[in-house]
């Protein structure tokens, strides 16, 4: 944290002790300068630290095809653009608030991220969608009491295409509340041997994609993370 805040005093205000007052805009320290990150609420800050400090998305500079499922406010598009300066981000996010927050904190990466304005799931169509107040927290069917009705999109119909695109993914973050589980699990074999790293947040016992499909082997994926498990 005393590296990544220029100010720690004051996040460490925020996050241990839930003072301070928002909207606020956080200076972070990155591998391509200081930047502004624009948070709403002590969920936010909680974000930053988890993805920016403790690294629960590890990246580096080679990392440049990264497809974000659950963008939210744009805190983890921020960190894999300043990692690496050649990455672009396909992010997926389909509540109008954190869209509008996640523009302005990615305003400096115009042409780098390509936003699509839909929830991500097993099926194309309109889906129910539970939020709240923070906008950290929503997702597909959650009973949340405040729901609206969202697009959503076949995941694997997304990760084909961006594969088809660039031949690869380098990260696949997968963070969209009630349905890790089925996205992940449902992977193609074709499709997951063109992703290095996958990062869900799903506590799985073991790697969803190592387990035979014919004779062809899911443990061509470099790299799976379970999040709650990053210590």
């Amino acid at each position: 944290m005393f590296r990544r805040y220029p100010y720690p005093a004051d996040v460490f205000n925020r996050y241990f002790f839930m003072r301070g007052t928002y909207p606020a805009a956080i200076p972070v320290n990155t591998p391509a300068g200081r930047i502004l990150l624009n948070v709403y609420s002590q969920h936010d800050i909680l974000t930053i630290n988890e993805i920016f400090c403790r690294l629960d998305y590890r990246a580096d500079d080679s990392d440049e095809i990264v497809v974000d499922f659950g963008s939210n406010i744009g805190i983890s598009a921020a960190y894999f653009l300043t990692t690496s300066p050649a990455s672009h981000t396909y992010l997926f996010e389909p509540l109008i608030s954190n869209v509008e927050r996640l523009h302005k904190n990615l305003a400096p990466y115009q042409g780098r991220y390509t936003l699509t304005e839909a929830a991500v799931g097993t099926t194309n169509g309109q889906v129910e969608f539970g939020w709240e107040e923070s906008g950290r927290y929503g997702g597909v069917g959650m009973a949340t009491g405040n729901y609206i009705s969202v697009r959503c999109i076949d995941s694997n119909e997304i990760l084909q295409t961006i594969v088809e695109k660039h031949g690869r993914i380098d990260i696949l973050k997968i963070d969209i509340e009630t349905l890790e589980e089925a996205v992940t699990t449902r992977i193609p074999v074709e499709t997951a041997r063109k992703i290095k790293k996958v990062y869900v947040e799903f506590p799985f016992s073991s790697n969803p994609l190592e387990r035979t499909h014919s004779h062809i082997q899911y443990g061509s994926v470099a790299q799976f993370t379970c999040k709650s498990f990053v210590p």
